[in-house]
């Protein structure tokens, strides 16, 4: 079973550089499997999902976008994306609340959206959370929408997640009553609540690993539910501990060496073999360091997971290869 078989909204957020959207994306594919409808959303505006899959530039409209993780039945889900803007999200609110579909769109013409969206950051995030919020709470009387049983944001990185889902709090001095306050006073209430978990994407690496405690504390401080954290790009760990060891320290055997690449046919050259001490050695010492910051990690006391660095790059076969990563581990 999941660790998160209650949570409805799967928060991805990290530091820059450390494959959230990447995380993101192969958490979609794990989570959709035994007929379970998926959204992947994003609110960057980098069209990541859309480079992820392959496909065209998402506009704001829901779309069908793979099959996820197969069951052990075979069962599969189906993964939708969304790719939210916040001009086209406000113009939505205006048409849904105010009744303002073609004035809205004037409105546009004339750069107000715009100016709106800008001039309060608060206002913005308001948008592209609430459409996030929507997504999540619809339910079977929405007439023709879809209704998902998870909802997957590739959201912004560490830095700024609280700020961003802590939506009532940056509109306090800019509306504290009416519509917009009310709405994100709701909004906060789901993402407070245990059907949200907001997981944090680490590299081993020294301030990765240190942008992830801040971010914990952060979040708990921001009363915002901590989910889990995903190591990503983890190097193979095929070397025992005594060839580590002996690696660090100039200690392998450089005539077992030769032998060994004599016996695969190999060109062997005293250059080679020096060459690939030297390799092994900073291959040695980089996994002493991230054993030193996954031991930071275990020390959080939240789950944790770890995802293998997969050679060539990520391709929709990679992320396939991460989603049964995720779900061996019970993150799906």
């Amino acid at each position: 079973m999941s660790d998160w078989a209650k949570v409805r909204l799967h928060v991805v957020s990290g530091k820059g550089g450390t494959g959230k959207s990447t995380v993101a994306s192969a958490l979609a594919l794990a989570l959709a499997s035994r007929g379970k409808n998926v959204l992947l959303c994003e609110v960057e505006g980098r069209q990541g999902i859309a480079r992820m899959f392959d496909v065209d530039p998402l506009p704001y409209v829901e779309r069908r976008l793979t099959t996820g993780l197969p069951d052990e039945d075979g069962g599969r889900g189906v993964v939708h994306a969304l790719h939210i803007d916040a001009e086209s999200a406000l113009l939505e609110y205006l048409s849904m609340y105010y009744r303002l579909g073609r004035a809205g769109k004037a409105l546009d013409r004339f750069g107000v959206i715009e100016f709106a969206t800008t001039i309060a950051p608060g206002v913005r995030d308001v948008l592209l959370t609430g459409k996030v919020y929507e997504a999540v709470e619809r339910n079977s009387r929405n007439k023709g929408a879809i209704t998902y049983d998870h909802v997957v944001l590739d959201a912004p990185p560490t830095g700024r997640i609280c700020q961003f889902l802590n939506v009532s709090n940056e509109l306090a001095g800019l509306a504290k009553v009416g519509p917009i306050k009310a709405q994100s006073d709701t909004m906060m209430t789901l993402f407070r609540s245990p059907r949200t978990a907001v997981h944090l994407v680490t590299v081993l690496e020294e301030m990765p690993v240190q942008e992830t405690i801040d971010g914990i504390a952060e979040l708990r401080a921001n009363r915002l539910p901590v989910g889990g954290v995903i190591v990503n790009l983890v190097r193979p760990q095929d070397l025992t501990a005594d060839d580590l060891a002996a690696a660090r320290t100039g200690g392998l055997d450089q005539a077992a060496i030769e032998k060994d690449l004599t016996a695969g046919g190999l060109a062997v050259t005293p250059t080679l073999v020096e060459d690939l001490v030297a390799e092994a050695a900073d291959h040695a010492e980089r996994r002493a360091l991230e054993d030193s910051q996954r031991a930071l990690v275990a020390q959080l006391d939240v789950p944790s997971y770890e995802l293998p660095r997969i050679a060539g790059g990520i391709d929709i076969g990679g992320l396939y290869e991460l989603a049964a990563h995720l779900r061996a581990q019970g993150m799906a």
